[in-house]
């Protein structure tokens, strides 16, 4: 794989796409210094006022946990850290990386909905099993305009398959945000 020091991915889609299993495998295999920072750890970071971040009241608070985030990302690509950064960030959230002093790359991982929801549902513990979010989610992430090619159909894909797929969109570098 190319030489990703100093640079920032976030892998997005919705939930049950597969980001956390491949932005680990890809972190655990990239033969490089990495970094995995998992969005939701950052929403979870507040214990006391959280509000559900799906909720229009929520917007101040999702701007700080994203401004976070981004900050976190960017120390630890200064460190010259390949960074993936692994989560439900929609367009909707990419102002807070639009002054990225680093390369930063954006792959959208889109499996079908039948198979998000099942993997969500599978999973077990503190996740997301509701059709309904899900449904909603993955509506949002099928109307990227013109972040469109920054997506990869990972419809019938094994992790394996999608990492690869991954890597050859790094590797191209046409999933770049800024120059």
């Amino acid at each position: 794989m190319i030489d990703l020091s100093g640079q920032l991915l976030i892998l997005t889609g919705t939930p049950g796409a597969g980001k956390t299993t491949t932005a680990r495998s890809l972190v655990e295999s990239c033969g490089q210094p990495a970094v995995h920072l998992h969005a939701d750890d950052f929403w979870h970071f507040i214990r006391n006022g959280s509000v559900p971040p799906y909720l229009p009241e929520a917007h101040r608070q999702n701007e700080v946990v994203m401004n976070a985030l981004c900050a976190a990302a960017e120390s630890y690509a200064d460190g010259g850290y390949f960074v993936v950064i692994d989560g439900i960030i929609g367009p909707w959230f990419l102002p807070a990386f639009n002054a990225a002093r680093h390369p930063l790359h954006y792959i959208v991982l889109r499996p079908d909905l039948d198979e998000a929801i099942r993997r969500c549902q599978l999973r077990g513990g503190e996740t997301l099993t509701d059709p309904m979010p899900i449904s909603a989610l993955h509506s949002q992430f099928s109307q990227l305009d013109r972040l469109d090619s920054h997506r990869i159909d990972t419809a019938g894909l094994g992790r394996q398959e999608i990492l690869e797929a991954v890597r050859r969109a790094l590797t191209s570098g046409e999933f770049r945000l800024n120059p």
